[in-house]
């Protein structure tokens, strides 16, 4: 002869599983989110600024062009042309 007992936990064992679930949920509550920033994400922030004070040097550059001022340094130019050759 087989006896099972079913006790008191048997008597609403929906009410023990809604139990858990909460507990669950208060654990999760104590999680937080974290955001972490790369090094080539900060970098192309940079970038950002750069394109701004290349857009000025830019637009200095074609007023000069169009008041006739802009004078070219043929010595430096010679430089860069052979640094940018030698490569």
């Amino acid at each position: 002869m087989k006896v099972q007992g079913y006790g008191v936990n048997a008597v609403n064992p929906y009410k023990n599983q809604q139990v858990k679930t909460n507990e669950v949920k208060k654990s999760s509550l104590s999680f937080q989110d974290q955001l972490e920033i790369s090094s080539q994400a900060k970098d192309l922030q940079g970038v950002k600024s750069y394109e701004s004070e290349r857009a000025d040097r830019l637009s200095e550059l074609k007023s000069q062009i169009q008041n006739g001022t802009y004078k070219i340094d043929s010595e430096k130019l010679a430089k860069d042309l052979l640094n940018h050759f030698r490569r």
